[in-house]
């Protein structure tokens, strides 16, 4: 698979539809990438942190890893450097921006030094937002308004993040469950037993 195509089904998020042939495939291809990726080219040391911490509140680590233990940030750098184009990676860092000035306005600092409750508040207030710009879409191309034209910075942070961290081996093995390699040969199986057909009087 060319690495164009690649970018291409993480960016759209067509990765999470494959076969899961196709899907282990795509991981090796993606994650050779991602490993290849020394230092940030999008993203100032300031907004990977910023990434990286709101990221992981999106998919906290529990008893399985979270999106900073697979690298979501590094993911995401990836895609805004070589896959969007500069309107869409205007945009991003335009909200990451936001997210930095809305804290100074709320709380007084910004996002990094913010309390977890705080930071949980603000991405509570950005997801409430999305779905009230999803909501308005339906009305939007009714009135002949493109619905493409307002791209929310929030939307596509996490639906990066799940691309990011569903198509890495721990989020595909530990919560999608999809077996790599089966631990064991199960052989063939004997069928269940057929039922003998009623006669009719």
């Amino acid at each position: 698979m060319q690495r164009r195509e690649v970018l291409r089904m993480l960016a759209t998020g067509a990765a999470l539809q494959l076969t899961p042939g196709k899907m282990f495939a795509l991981m090796r291809e993606a994650r050779t990438l991602i490993a290849a990726e020394t230092s940030p080219r999008t993203l100032n040391a300031h907004q990977d942190a910023l990434v990286k911490a709101m990221t992981e509140l999106i998919l906290p680590r529990t008893e399985t890893p979270g999106a900073a233990d697979v690298g979501a940030n590094t993911f995401i750098d990836l895609i805004l450097t070589e896959w969007c184009d500069d309107a869409e990676r205007t945009s991003f860092l335009s909200g990451l921006a936001d997210v930095d000035a809305r804290t100074q306005a709320l709380f007084g600092k910004d996002f990094l030094s913010c309390s977890s409750a705080q930071q949980s508040e603000l991405l509570a207030a950005l997801g409430g937002e999305m779905l009230q710009e999803a909501d308005a879409s339906p009305r939007r191309r009714r009135r002949g308004l493109s619905a493409a034209g307002s791209t929310n910075f929030y939307s596509m942070l996490r639906r990066l993040t799940l691309t990011a961290y569903y198509t890495s081996e721990a989020g595909a093995t530990e919560e999608l469950h999809f077996e790599m390699i089966p631990d064991r040969d199960e052989g063939c199986a004997e069928a269940p037993p057929k039922k003998e057909a009623q006669q009719r009087p």
